[in-house]
Order: C-alpha cells, then sequence, then structure tokens
C-alpha cells in the first residue's frame, strides 16, 4: 500500500487491529484469527455500505460495485504486504537452526 495520502491515524489503526490479532493468536491458531478478520472487515464494510445507502433497494443496485471496490482493494493491499514480506523474509520471519 502506498502511503501517499496515507496520514499517520491509518497506520495506528491498522496497527491496533494487528496487535489484537497477534494478542489472539497467541490463543488460538492464526488461521482462525485471519478467518475472524476477514469477517469482521466484511461485515463493517457491509455497514459501511449500508450507511450510505438511502434505501435497500438503493443498496441492492450498488451492491456489485460495492464488491467490485473492496475486493479490488484488499488484493492491492494482499499483494503489496505480500511483496514486503517476499523482499523482507528473513527479517520478518527469522528461523531458529532447527528449522
Amino acid at each position: 500500500m502506498s502511503d501517499n495520502g496515507i496520514d499517520a491515524a491509518f497506520w495506528e489503526r491498522a496497527d491496533a487491529i494487528i496487535h489484537l490479532a497477534n494478542e489472539q493468536g497467541t490463543k488460538v491458531p492464526n488461521s482462525n484469527v485471519s478467518a475472524s478478520l476477514l469477517y469482521a472487515a466484511a461485515r463493517f464494510n457491509a455497514f459501511i455500505v449500508a450507511s450510505g445507502a438511502t434505501s435497500a433497494e438503493a443498496m441492492e443496485k450498488d451492491k456489485e460495485e460495492a464488491i467490485r471496490y473492496f475486493t479490488d482493494e484488499y488484493r492491492k493491499m494482499l499483494s503489496q504486504n505480500l511483496d514486503d514480506h517476499i523482499a523482507n523474509f528473513n527479517t520478518y520471519m527469522p528461523r531458529t537452526p532447527q528449522q
């Protein structure tokens, strides 16, 4: 994700959510936390779309555009973060000698 036009509060919110996910990952498998995060993002984004709609009919009309927007944004963010982890794998994922 490009830093252009993104304020510090954006990163603070993201870091707070990641911190919560990391904390939950100490109690359950990370795959469970990931599934919960994906569901929470979907639920919250549906709320955002609903908040901007004037009626259920208007929301239904804009549904596919909303899905396209959110999935395109997620794809870009995931791709950029995967590239970052590839470039910094040894720093982000240090291994012990037996691994």
